[in-house]
C-alpha cells in the first residue's frame, strides 16, 4: 500500500491554491488505498484548515529544513512525496530523493531549481512550453486536479433576466481585492445579483451579498451566471463547469496562465486592477448573455475532471 506525504502551503499570505489541488490528488490515492498525510502547517486560515479535517486527512507538523523533512518522512514510513511549494529550499527534492523516497513536484511553469523524480504543471499549455529539466512533466490541461465536490457537480441552467455574479479570490483572498472588484461591478451600472466571498467583511452595498469563505463554493460556481476571480487553481474548476469566467491576476506566478486562458478567449480579461476598461469589459458581460455564455462554451471540455486519475497513475508507476 501507498503511503503519500503532501508539503504544500496554505496560509493568508500564500493563499489556499497549493492545498486545494492537493487535496484533490490526496482523494484520488486514499480512493485507491493509499494511506494520505499532510505535512507543514496551515497558516491563519480556518476555511482551509477544515477542508483537511473534514475529509479526515491527518496533518502533522513538518521542518522545511529538507534533511529533517526527509527524516520524518522516513519515520512516518513514507514511500513518496508531493511538494507543492514556492518556500521550500530548492534542493528539498534532491534531500527526499536521496533518502530514497520518490518525488513529484507540483510547479507553475518555473520549477524554481526543486528536482523532482516526477513534474506535474497543470497550466493550460503548458505541454508546448519549454522545461530545463530532462525529467518525466505531465503537462497542460489533461492532468489538472479537481476535487470530489466539483467533479461530482453539474452547472445549473438559469433563466432569470438578471444575471448571478459571484466574485472570489481564493479561500483568503491574500491579496485584498475583493473590494474593489466588487466596487467594479457596481460601477458597472447594470443589474446583477451579487455574491462575494471575503475572509474580512466589509459593506459592499447595492446588489452584493458579501460571505465568508465557504464549503458551498461548488455549489456557488455551478449556479453563477459570471464569475469573477483570479487566474488560480479555481479557473480550472470553473473551466470544468463551463462556467462563464472574467479574469484577474494577484500575483506573478498568475500571469502567464491570465495570458493563456484570456489569449484563447476562453475568459474575458480584465487586467490587474479595477479602471474604466475592466469596469466596461465587465458591463458588457453582464448586459451580453451570449457573450458571456461564448466563453463558458470554449472553456467547456478543456478540463475533463480525469487529470486526478492520470496523475494518480503516474505516481504509483515510479513507487513500483
Amino acid at each position: 500500500m501507498l503511503r503519500a506525504g503532501f508539503r504544500c502551503d496554505a496560509g493568508v499570505s500564500s493563499g489556499v491554491g497549493h492545498l486545494v489541488r492537493c487535496v484533490a490528488l490526496a482523494e484520488e490515492l486514499r480512493s485507491r488505498g493509499a494511506d494520505v498525510v499532510f505535512l507543514g502547517e496551515v497558516r491563519g486560515s480556518e476555511w482551509a484548515a477544515a477542508q483537511l479535517s473534514l475529509r479526515g486527512l491527518p496533518l502533522v507538523p513538518a521542518p522545511a529544513e529538507p534533511a529533517l523533512l526527509a527524516a520524518l518522512a522516513r519515520e512516518l514510513r513514507l514511500d513518496a512525496v508531493v511538494l507543492d511549494s514556492y518556500e521550500l529550499p530548492e534542493h528539498t527534492g534532491a534531500v527526499l530523493r536521496d533518502h530514497g523516497l520518490a518525488v513529484l513536484a507540483i510547479v507553475d511553469g518555473d520549477p524554481r531549481g526543486q528536482q523532482a523524480d516526477l513534474y506535474l504543471d497543470q497550466n493550460l499549455g503548458a505541454e508546448h512550453r519549454p522545461f530545463p529539466f530532462d525529467a518525466r512533466r505531465l503537462a497542460g490541461a489533461r492532468y489538472v486536479l479537481l476535487r470530489d465536490s466539483v467533479r461530482s457537480r453539474r452547472r445549473v441552467a438559469h433563466d432569470g433576466e438578471v444575471p448571478r455574479v459571484l466574485c472570489f479570490f481564493g479561500g483568503t483572498d491574500s491579496a485584498g481585492v475583493a473590494p474593489a472588484w466588487a466596487a467594479a461591478l457596481r460601477a458597472t451600472g447594470r443589474p446583477f445579483d451579487g455574491t462575494v466571498v471575503s475572509p474580512e467583511p466589509f459593506e459592499a452595498g447595492g446588489p452584493i451579498t458579501v460571505i465568508p469563505p465557504t464549503d458551498r463554493l461548488p455549489e456557488l460556481m455551478a449556479g453563477a451566471d459570471l464569475v469573477v476571480t483570479a487566474a488560480g487553481s479555481a479557473v480550472w474548476e470553473l473551466l470544468h463547469l463551463g462556467v462563464p469566467t472574467a479574469l484577474t491576476w494577484v500575483a506573478a506566478n498568475q500571469l502567464i496562465g491570465y495570458e493563456e486562458l484570456v489569449g484563447r478567449g476562453v475568459a474575458a480579461g480584465l487586467g490587474d486592477v479595477p479602471d474604466a476598461g475592466s469596469v466596461a469589459v465587465l458591463a458588457g458581460l453582464l448586459a451580453g448573455p451570449a457573450v458571456r455564455e461564448e466563453h463558458g462554451r470554449r472553456g467547456r471540455g478543456l478540463v475533463d475532471g480525469r487529470g486526478r486519475e492520470r496523475v494518480a497513475d503516474a505516481l504509483l508507476e515510479i513507487c513500483r
